[in-house]
């Protein structure tokens, strides 16, 4: 495995692609994120995380069957693997962690 640690944005694409569950591919990522997230993204950096993340093995991908809409062309679909679950998990922990050891006064803007 390449690396164990996510990025801000690879831990996006992520959760998005845990979200969308069996429609993850490109397009529909990048509008996800842009929807939810308020960012815009470019389809070759949604496609850069998404190599990225298969290559730490965090995500697996396949090809849907060929739709008329896209003129028979099939879909490349994302799906979030074991490995990628427990970097989300470790992710979503260490900041909760880190939220909880915040001082109240740190905030405090007297």
């Amino acid at each position: 495995m390449k690396g164990t640690n996510i990025g801000e944005l690879e831990e996006l694409v992520l959760l998005v692609v845990a979200n969308l569950y069996d429609s993850a591919y490109g397009i529909a990522i990048k509008q996800e994120i842009e929807e939810k997230c308020s960012r815009t993204i470019t389809i070759s950096t949604v496609h850069n995380v998404l190599q990225r993340l298969q290559e730490k093995d965090f995500l697996e991908s396949r090809y849907s069957d060929p739709t008329p809409e896209r003129g028979g062309k099939r879909k490349l679909l994302f799906r979030v693997t074991p490995s990628g679950q427990a970097a989300l998990e470790n992710s979503r922990s260490m900041r909760e962690s880190l939220w909880q050891t915040i001082p109240k006064v740190a905030f405090d803007r007297k």
